[in-house]
């Protein structure tokens, strides 16, 4: 979808009374733009990001770009899982929901030797203040989950191509529909790896077996994989989904 959001949008206020005459929308910058309500037809407000849908049986809606791109080409951003911004170093002594430790965890932990003082709750998928679609983007946007990574490279879907030393191109066998995941490699420590060879993309949801871990996605030229055991604290890419309203 095409972006057409109001940049910078402030307030919109309409005189509430039976004598409302026009509907006042207040800019950035003390500009306003008037509107007379007998003119009025309807009020659409649109992502300034845009999406695909490629007929998935969720209704699922994938983002064209990476957090932190402007373009599908682009590699966008790297987060630690949980966490909302990029940062210069990628390790367990800076992950936010520990204290320096992979056994003292402070959030989304089920295993109480993992747990800081033996903390645990029952968070199994990011909160939307963890979640770095949400925090970046806005609500309607959150990190997929596990099955909705699934969902996307199933063959009964999709085809997927290997676009050379670029990314994957993922085509829906429904209505022709294309998006593309590039090779944006991870970060660790203050490290860069696997640019230009390998995707690595994270979900929302926790790893079940091991809570130090969260789900996701690798794929490289050949193969694609679900990186179950991927450290929390490793810097990913995001790519956003949202789901389609009827």
């Amino acid at each position: 979808m095409k972006k057409t959001f109001f940049a910078g949008l402030l307030l919109m206020a309409a005189v509430q009374s039976a004598n409302a005459q026009k509907v006042v929308l207040h800019m950035a910058g003390n500009q306003t733009f008037e509107c007379n309500i007998s003119k009025l037809d309807s009020i659409t407000f649109e992502d300034e990001h845009e999406w695909v849908d490629l007929g998935l049986p969720s209704g699922t809606l994938w983002a064209t770009c990476n957090v932190g791109a402007n373009s599908p080409e682009e590699y966008g951003d790297h987060f630690a899982w949980g966490e909302t911004k990029p940062k210069d170093q990628y390790s367990w002594s800076t992950y936010i929901h520990c204290k320096g430790d992979y056994n003292m965890l402070t959030k989304y932990c089920y295993q109480s030797e993992r747990g800081y003082d033996n903390y645990t709750d029952t968070l199994t998928e990011l909160l939307p203040e963890d979640d770095a679609a949400t925090a970046n983007w806005g609500n309607g946007w959150q990190m997929p989950s596990l099955a909705q990574l699934q969902e996307l490279f199933n063959s009964e879907y999709t085809t997927v191509t290997w676009m050379t030393q670029k990314g994957k191109l993922i085509t829906s066998k429904s209505n022709g529909q294309t998006l593309f995941l590039p090779f944006a490699g991870n970060r660790n420590e203050t490290r860069l790896d696997d640019v230009g060879n390998y995707g690595d993309y994270w979900s929302r949801t926790l790893n079940t077996y091991e809570t130090c871990y969260a789900e996701g996605l690798s794929f490289n030229g050949s193969h694609v994989w679900w990186d179950v055991y991927p450290s929390r604290h490793r810097g990913k890419s995001v790519r956003p989904v949202r789901i389609k309203t009827r």
